[in-house]
């Protein structure tokens, strides 16, 4: 449930933070006071699109608020699955509107527009006063039967639309495969070329690098040579540090035998002299092996061009290569059993396809009892709200084509005229009419909702009046004993029956036109059904014809 709106520093709107309660709240106020504000506000909270020139300081931040209070198991379930943490049950939606960029928070961990979306709709349903004109969209039908009937439908939609994707997967497979046999034998003469190039190489797994390590030494021989040359005669010719070592040994042992720190001196020595005796040894017989051979260059530079070359071709790596090469054995493996495979893959492909049409042909009945159960609630819910008479109803047709939402297409038909035959609703209803039956959707998606328990509704009197005014009051102030139902209104009798009832007003201030919203106490709520029965001409006549509004509103609510 919605708890707490905070607005600051937004197109008219200075700062105001509005308290909502259970059951019906209503908005109310003169045209263009900034009721669309409100909603527009808590839209962005929840995600949608925040524009930097809706800043009413352009040099400030903007700040949009909404708290929400978590009433049930399965929001806390459905916010789990988006990794949100509730925090005293409650989630708070958190919009910084910055010259520079937006900032996104849930409970104050920085979150993307989209999360934000996804957690508004556990919390509440808007139907603002252009989502009439989505009844008229055949291609919205079956979407608002599917809310409806997701109990019904359980996991069945995801097992259809896994299904398709492996039909759609093979079916393109098979698609991709149908080659003519000249296009086939050039694909197999050319993979045949290209198996074989890579076979004759007679790769294996770090030879580059073992190739690229002898090449490098040999291309530098007479480098290393010279160098291992002058360290040779350092260690070994007369007058070199071997001899000098030996010169020192020499004379330690002279003085060895009257000084024991002398013997540890000589100690060192000695191992240090077998040390320079080891490595000189070493250096001649490493002087030996890297004598420069040119054959032995020359093979080592045409086999690493041969890999350098099948790299470019095949791969930055010799696992690369190899992989390519098992990749393309298998194609021509394939191309060479060419029917056998196409056989084995149409046999594949058909299997698909009945396993998906299974699953499919059951969604779609499903989805039609689904459509009876819906259509009969919504004739009888419409009959209250005073339509004369009422046949509503929903025409399955196939597809043209599988899709992964099934083999349905579906429109729902409506006749409000006796002996009339049902037409569809998009060429009959009228804009009053389309509200109606937008309610009525609306109340019976809501009984459906595992998480949803706060409707929004914008100008859900658009088009109306009279005693149908009166039907849909009644209607918004039963569902408000369900759930909890914010209506923006321009009807006293829909106003009449607030529990909270909420004024949107403008004014001037420092020479700017201000938006501001307050919660009207029960005399001021009466004023301003007054205003909204007559205007700013208020007679105590109107005035007493509002209190007799409120305390008929009041009244039905204590008897139901």
């Amino acid at each position: 449930m919605l708890l707490d709106l905070h607005v600051k520093n937004l197109a008219l709107i200075e700062e105001e933070e509005i308290h909502f309660g259970e059951g019906l709240n209503v908005l109310s106020g003169e045209t263009g006071a900034g009721k669309s504000i409100i909603l527009g506000a808590l839209g962005i909270a929840l995600g949608q699109k925040a524009s930097r020139e809706m800043l009413r300081r352009p040099d400030e931040d903007g700040l949009v608020e909404a708290v929400f209070s978590v009433t049930s198991q399965a929001q806390r379930q459905a916010l789990l699955k988006l990794a949100i943490p509730v925090y005293d049950n409650q989630v708070i939606f958190s919009r910084r509107i910055s010259p520079g960029r937006t900032v996104s928070r849930i409970n104050g961990e920085t979150q993307p527009a989209q999360i934000l979306r996804r957690a508004g709709e556990i919390f509440l349903d808007i139907y603002g006063q252009n989502e009439q004109q989505t009844l008229l969209k055949k291609n919205r039908h079956l979407a608002l039967l599917d809310e409806f009937a997701a109990g019904e439908l359980g996991d069945l939609k995801g097992k259809v639309s896994t299904a398709y994707r492996a039909y759609f997967d093979l079916k393109k497979e098979a698609d991709s495969a149908s080659l003519d046999l000249s296009s086939r034998l050039r694909e197999i003469s050319f993979l045949e070329h290209e198996v074989e190039e890579i076979q004759k190489a007679g790769l294996s797994v770090g030879e580059d690098l073992d190739l690229e390590g002898a090449y490098r030494k040999m291309k530098h021989a007479s480098r290393i040579a010279e160098a291992l040359n002058r360290a040779r005669h350092l260690l070994a010719d007369e007058s070199a540090c071997g001899d000098l070592v030996a010169q020192a040994i020499h004379f330690l042992r002279q003085a060895e035998d009257y000084d024991q720190k002398v013997g540890d001196y000589l100690s060192v020595l000695m191992d240090i002299d077998a040390l320079i005796s080891d490595v000189s040894g070493e250096i001649d017989s490493h002087l030996e092996e890297t004598a420069f051979d040119e054959k032995r260059f020359n093979e080592l530079e045409q086999r690493l061009d041969l890999i350098n070359d099948l790299k470019a071709k095949y791969g930055r790596t010799i696992e690369d290569i190899l992989a390519a090469l098992r990749d393309k054995q298998e194609e021509l493996a394939r191309l060479q059993d060419y029917d056998r495979c196409q056989e084995k893959l149409k046999k594949e492909l058909k299997e698909a396809e009945e396993a998906y049409l299974v699953l499919a042909r059951e969604l779609s009945s499903r989805r039609r009892e689904a459509a009876k159960k819906l259509c009969a609630r919504v004739s009888e819910a419409l009959l209250s709200l005073h339509f004369l008479s009422v046949n509503f109803d929903m025409r399955f047709a196939k597809a043209s084509s599988y899709t992964a939402g099934g083999i349905d297409e579906a429109e729902f038909y409506i006749s409000t005229n006796p002996g009339e035959a049902a037409r569809p609703l998009g060429q009959v209803a009228s804009g009053g009419e389309l509200s109606r039956i937008m309610l009525v959707l609306k109340t019976e998606l809501a009984a459906r909702e595992d998480t949803v328990d706060s409707l929004i509704f914008d100008e859900v009197d658009a088009g109306i009046s009279g005693k149908t005014a009166q039907a849909v009051a009644r209607k918004l102030r039963r569902l408000g004993r369900e759930v909890q139902v914010i209506c923006i209104t321009h009807l006293a009798l829909i106003a009449a029956g607030a529990d909270r009832h909420f004024l949107i007003e403008k004014s001037l201030r420092a020479g700017r036109t201000v938006s501001g919203i307050r919660q009207l106490s029960e005399e001021e709520a009466v004023k301003e059904l007054a205003r909204m029965i007559s205007g700013d001409a208020i007679s105590e006549s109107v005035l007493e014809n509002a209190r007799q509004m409120r305390y008929a509103a009041a009244k039905e609510k204590r008897d139901h």
